[in-house]
């Protein structure tokens, strides 16, 4: 049986056997910083936490594709879990406390959507270097200017592409709209068109589909776990691969909230209409991360993130087994860290 592949026992059993064989290794505490990588792709396809705990005996569980792998986060910890080239999964997991825990209010509405969004970038962002020095040998972490830099300009690609470029295209119909709730509209428009075409358009990229295959990955093994179901890749197999809390559903929602919140603001000039809109990209973050709370917690809401799972036939992909053998090893990393009493269902 090829290195890291689940042998059908259950998971806690199979891992515990990978460990006395030495065909993974364990480097707690060892995430490396930001990575420029991950800003090739602006946007990351992790599980947004609609609280911190599902039910009371079940956490929450967030997770990110990476390359060749996938992070998995529960409250209070991370693992990211890689499959070498030789075919040896290794993980990297360390406790990251979430400041929703540490800071009561932190967690009002909108704030804990902001706060939110800003975790899961600077923990995916670790995570993914993590990978790619796993999976592709990129050897050393980068040097903190270097990675401060990187991060600075990926974020401005991503600002850039999302909200200026549509601001700054929708100025030369201005004169077709008379109102301003038709011209955010039609602004609205460019912007999720250039959002779909985006994805699209890496999506055909080779890697980019095994990075799609992992995110699939991801969301079947938290569906498993969030279903109780047992934690094997033939129980596993089963379980759709799209799921509401994704961070694609949640980028559609940010487009469409943002139609909403900058009609609020006139028809100002080009610049005051750019700086308008990135400061307030949290603000609009935080009330999309409020609706794709309620729609994962309400079904009544669900209506609100169909759109969202739509979208998510284009970011993910059915997953081989020994793709979701690596997901499956990196929760079940973060479930034996978390407390005993909060994961029995899964034994």
């Amino acid at each position: 049986m090829p290195k890291g592949v689940s042998s059908g026992l259950p998971r806690n059993t199979a891992l515990r056997s990978s460990k006395e064989e030495g065909t993974r290794k364990r480097e707690e505490g060892h995430l490396a910083p930001l990575p420029s990588r991950f800003f090739s792709v602006p946007f990351s396809f992790f599980l947004l936490p609609s609280s911190l705990f599902l039910a009371a005996e079940r956490l929450l569980i967030g997770g990110q594709a990476v390359i060749e792998g996938v992070m998995m986060r529960s409250p209070r910890w991370t693992s990211t879990a890689v499959r070498r080239p030789t075919g040896e999964v290794v993980d990297a997991t360390e406790r990251v406390d979430s400041l929703l825990l540490r800071h009561r209010w932190l967690r009002l509405p909108v704030v804990r959507g902001a706060i939110t969004l800003y975790e899961a970038l600077v923990i995916g962002v670790r995570a993914l270097l993590f990978s790619a020095r796993e999976a592709l040998g990129e050897g050393e972490p980068q040097s903190p200017a270097t990675v401060s830099l990187s991060v600075a300009l990926g974020m401005g690609l991503a600002i850039g592409l999302f909200f200026v470029l549509p601001a700054v295209l929708i100025r030369f119909f201005d004169r077709y709209f008379s109102t301003v709730y038709t011209l955010n509209i039609g602004e609205g428009a460019i912007r999720i068109a250039v959002l779909i075409g985006y994805i699209a358009t890496i999506g055909r990229l080779k890697d980019i589909r095994r990075v799609f295959a992992y995110h699939g990955a991801e969301h079947k093994a938290v569906n498993a776990y969030e279903g109780g179901a047992p934690l094997r890749v033939n129980e596993v197999r089963r379980f759709s691969r799209f799921h509401p809390r994704c961070g694609t559903s949640f980028l559609l929602i940010v487009m469409i909230v943002a139609i909403v919140v900058f009609s609020f603001l006139g028809r100002p000039g080009l610049l005051v209409r750019i700086a308008e809109r990135i400061v307030l990209i949290p603000v609009v973050a935080g009330i999309s991360y409020e609706i794709i709370r309620a729609g994962a917690r309400y079904r009544w809401l669900r209506p609100l993130v169909v759109p969202g799972m739509w979208l998510q036939r284009l970011t993910t992909r059915e997953p081989e087994d020994q793709q979701l053998d690596v997901a499956l090893h990196a929760l079940q990393e973060v479930l034996e860290r978390e407390q005993p009493s909060t994961i029995m269902s899964v034994r």
